[in-house]
């Protein structure tokens, strides 16, 4: 093997006694970025600090504290289970548990399958996603922004808007059931390409075969990424790339040629007239005839010498938009069906997977409407027509129609009886939240003011359920509640409602609307953690310490959990114990606490489960 193409034993030696996590990153990073193969990436999985950093990225989470088919959460999280992980992995007798399965609803009225593994595996998981991340990040296509760090949905949509011009024909793709047909030996060989460490593949392949109870019944997997899974993202990213691949190497380059179009005739033919129509002192008919030439393209659309082919790919939806006949668009996508068939035993959803023409028709991409613009008398500061054949993007129509329909009855705005009985400061926050929550999602449409409808139908319904509430009238509610409040480009009227906490606290302030229905181009939409490097979390370094927060011992300790704060403040608990008092005072969700006083700690509050 040529030099450099794995590491050396010394290079081996000192990766394998490096206690930072974060320089071991870096290392498995640096060899993605050089396209090295990876060895001995199983002998990583026995350094405490890569567990104790995977325990403070996801310790947060609200599956944390559900239990999957064993009773075991992150509560009492220790250096000794992660110890006793590391000794299991050390000697290969690490088993994974079967995840338990339930449903989660689909906004198609359909259920998804999720599994929820045992902390034990969620922590391995994390662990195993890190180094996969590390090695795989730096190789995957620019095209893929699914389950990417600093990529999501507004970097995917802003590639169409900013890069595509001139499409003709968007093939809209949806691989049907893509993560619960993912072949398992087709994955591993992806893998093995790369990785070459045995026990680190049978890891992973242990990891697909585990199965799943579903009412206490053991089913085994015989295909497919385990969803709910911490490792299942990555996974399925580094099986796509081959997609992304097959795309950049095999469709783009055949049908990508000529540099620009030729010039258009009658476009032509119509300048040279109004030109000598100048010359002829005619001025006016020069007028009308570049009038005219501005109502057709200055490019001829059927240039036969002229192809262009754009890709991009979030999880298992891909759009591709091609300028050219729709013989040869018909044909990319029976490429891609033979593809995903004959390689990566995948299957294209026929009734997702459509060829859109551009120009009279929309075409559907995470969640929003996709179109090609078209207004003839947009001009840039050179006279240039900026608009014509830019992608742009909508707010579907029927998604407005179907956000209403939730606060209507009988077509009209009603009241919502499930919330009469909260506060009128509760119900003006929930309002709010979800308002606000559409909002983001669609600020990237141009016309993200058809919102406006939504709006409308939402404070309607805000102010019957508080007339409702108060058995009082919506003109009263009106009158009670609306103010007048400054925003960025003028003033609006909102609902706010005022809850006083004495002189010592701020009030609380709920408010529904004051927010801009403006179009924001360059948005970009948090649908991604943000990524969070080289420093150690506050609660591992709590841990480290091995110091009882509670009694002062010293020795070997636990992290005690809570769901949520609101569980230390429930009415009716009469006396609370101190370490209630501690973790509300210092409003955190966590307590390390030694062995002896965690308990204590359960035999006051008994250990809930939510199976």
């Amino acid at each position: 093997m040529a030099k450099g193409d794995r590491w050396s034993d010394d290079q081996d030696v000192k990766v394998r006694e490096m206690r930072n996590a974060e320089t071991i990153l870096g290392v498995i990073s640096e060899r993605g970025r050089r396209r090295l193969p990876l060895e001995d990436i199983y002998r990583q999985l026995f350094n405490p600090d890569l567990f104790l950093r995977a325990y403070g990225r996801i310790y947060r989470n609200d599956g944390a504290m559900t239990p999957g088919s064993t009773p075991e959460t992150v509560d009492a999280m220790s250096l000794e289970k992660i110890d006793a992980i590391i000794d299991a992995l050390r000697h290969e007798r690490y088993r994974w548990t079967p995840a338990r399965r339930t449903y989660i609803a689909k906004k198609s009225g359909k259920l998804r399958p999720l599994g929820i593994p045992t902390w034990s595996d969620k922590l391995l998981q994390e662990v195993v996603r890190s180094l996969l991340n590390a090695y795989y990040e730096p190789q995957f296509s620019p095209h893929s922004h699914g389950f990417r760090p600093h990529r999501g949905c507004h970097t995917a949509l802003g590639e169409i808007t900013q890069r595509w011009r001139g499409v003709k024909w968007f093939i809209e793709g949806d691989i049907s059931q893509c993560f619960d047909r993912i072949d398992h030996p087709v994955l591993l060989s992806i893998l093995n390409e790369k990785l070459h460490d045995q026990r680190f593949l049978r890891l992973l392949a242990n990891l697909l075969d585990t199965g799943y109870l579903e009412d206490w019944k053991y089913h085994a997997t015989l295909s497919g990424s385990p969803q709910g899974a911490v490792a299942s993202p990555i996974l399925s990213n580094v099986y796509l790339d081959k997609l992304d691949q097959f795309v950049e190497t095999v469709l783009i380059p055949a049908h990508n040629h000529g540099k620009r179009r030729k010039p258009y005739p009658p476009y032509m033919a119509l300048l040279n007239s109004a030109r000598r129509k100048m010359d002829a002192e005619k001025t006016h008919e020069a007028w009308l005839l570049r009038r005219q030439a501005q109502q057709m393209p200055s490019r001829d659309p059927n240039d036969p010498d002229f192809r262009r082919l754009w890709y991009v790919r979030y999880a298992d939806d891909f759009l591709l938009g091609f300028s050219g006949p729709r013989e040869e668009a018909e044909q990319i996508k029976r490429q891609l069906e033979e593809f995903l068939r004959d390689s990566l035993k995948l299957e294209l959803s026929r009734g997702k997977t459509l060829i859109t023409h551009a120009r009279t028709e929309a075409a559907r991409f995470l969640g929003y409407e996709i179109v090609t613009l078209d207004a003839d008398e947009k001009h840039d500061p050179r006279g240039h027509r900026c608009i014509n054949g830019a992608p742009g993007l909508k707010v579907p129509a029927d998604v407005i129609r179907t956000k209403c329909s939730r606060y209507m009855q009988r077509g009209k705005p009603s009241r919502l009886a499930a919330r009469l009985h909260e506060t009128d400061f509760s119900i003006v926050t929930q309002y709010q939240a979800e308002y606000r929550g559409l909002f983001q999602c669609y600020l990237l449409a141009f016309n993200v003011h058809r919102l406006w409808r939504l709006h409308r139908v939402m404070e309607l319904s805000l102010t019957h359920t508080l007339a409702d509430k108060f058995k009082t009238s919506v003109n009263q509610v009106y009158r009670k509640y609306q103010k007048t409040v400054e925003v960025p480009h003028g003033t609006q009227k909102v609902l706010e409602v005022i809850v006083d906490r004495g002189p010592k606290k701020k009030p609380l302030v709920a408010r529904f609307g004051g927010i801009e229905l403006r179009w924001q181009k360059y948005a970009i939409l948090n649908d991604h953690p943000k990524e969070v490097f080289g420093v150690r979390s506050e609660v591992v370094q709590r841990l480290l310490a091995q110091k009882c927060e509670l009694c002062g011992a010293e020795g070997a300790c636990q992290v005690h959990h809570v769901h949520k704060l609101a569980d230390l403040n429930r009415p009716g608990q009469g006396e609370k114990p101190p370490w209630i008092k501690r973790m509300a005072a210092r409003r955190r969700k966590t307590l390390v606490v030694c062995q002896k006083c965690h308990a204590a700690i359960h035999r006051e509050r008994p250990r809930r489960h939510s199976f």
